[in-house]
């Protein structure tokens, strides 16, 4: 018997969808499983761990050498989106020079704000990657702090007083007029997959996502309990995102990665290929 896939998952709310359709049917059967935080799974697909996940967008620029992009889905919103924020001591526009701390937690945000720093508001700032303590977001030396996830989104609904909160989805929208292409889902080129097995892993995720918002109602209902938000929050937060990759994802996407190599932030422009499901 071949080894099931092992494919990697987003344990964010962005991906409750797929989450409750994991959760609820046969999946956990018929793949290998692992969820984890964007970084996480960054690695372990770079590294050959997994076969299939999700990944920031900015990685697959960094290494489309090892990776190839599976179609029809995405982590995509199309303006502000809740989850990815800047939290600042200061307005956005007294913060040239100044320290910014960035979540370990993904990398596209990272790339992403500080295009938006830049290219809208003609900042340079000094940026370190820590583990952002929730109990202290902005520390002592630091003038902002930039979170996603569900970090961010708890954030979004419980302003602190005196704190700037600025939705990096929305300024993308102002900056370039296109949706921002947060994730998309890579195979590793190494992964010992036929066709029939991409266009099985790929008919689950499109599949999973569209049958979750379909049952919207109840995937929310399946995680109150483990999480900090209401049920009209998180209903309102999947309304926001989008789980397709149609052309104007494409264009988006490759807009991201000329402003990223604009910026020095990648090396070369990558092609967008696409692995064959058909």
């Amino acid at each position: 018997m071949m080894p099931k896939i092992s494919l990697g998952h987003i344990n964010f709310v962005n991906c409750l969808p797929l989450t409750f359709v994991i959760e609820t049917t046969n999946m956990r059967s018929e793949f290998n499983i692992e969820s984890a935080v964007p970084a996480i799974l960054n690695s372990k697909i770079i590294n050959g761990e997994l076969d299939i996940t999700p990944v920031s967008s900015i990685i697959y620029a960094l290494n489309n050498d090892k990776l190839k992009i599976l179609p029809n889905v995405s982590i995509s919103a199309d303006g502000a989106v809740q989850s990815i924020l800047l939290v600042s001591k200061k307005p956005i526009t007294e913060l040239d020079n100044k320290k910014i701390n960035l979540t370990a937690k993904s990398a596209t945000s990272h790339c992403l704000l500080k295009i938006v720093l830049k290219e809208a508001y003609s900042l340079n700032c000094n940026y370190e990657i820590i583990n952002v303590d929730m109990n202290n977001i902005i520390s002592n030396e630091a003038e902002a702090t930039l979170l996603i996830g569900d970090d961010a989104f708890f954030s979004f609904h419980n302003r602190q007083a005196g704190l700037f909160c600025y939705d990096i989805g929305a300024e993308w929208k102002v900056l370039t007029g296109l949706p921002m292409v947060y994730a998309v889902w890579v195979v590793n080129n190494e992964a010992k997959l036929d066709k029939a097995d991409l266009k099985f892993a790929h008919d689950k995720i499109v599949q999973g996502f569209k049958d979750g918002f379909n049952n919207k109602n109840l995937a929310i209902e399946s995680v109150l309990n483990k999480v900090s938000f209401t049920a009209e929050q998180i209903s309102e937060y999947l309304k926001v995102l989008n789980w397709d990759f149609t052309a104007k994802h494409k264009e988006a996407l490759l807009k991201f990665y000329e402003l990223a190599y604009n910026n020095g932030l990648i090396d070369k422009m990558p092609k967008i290929e696409f692995v064959e499901v058909e």
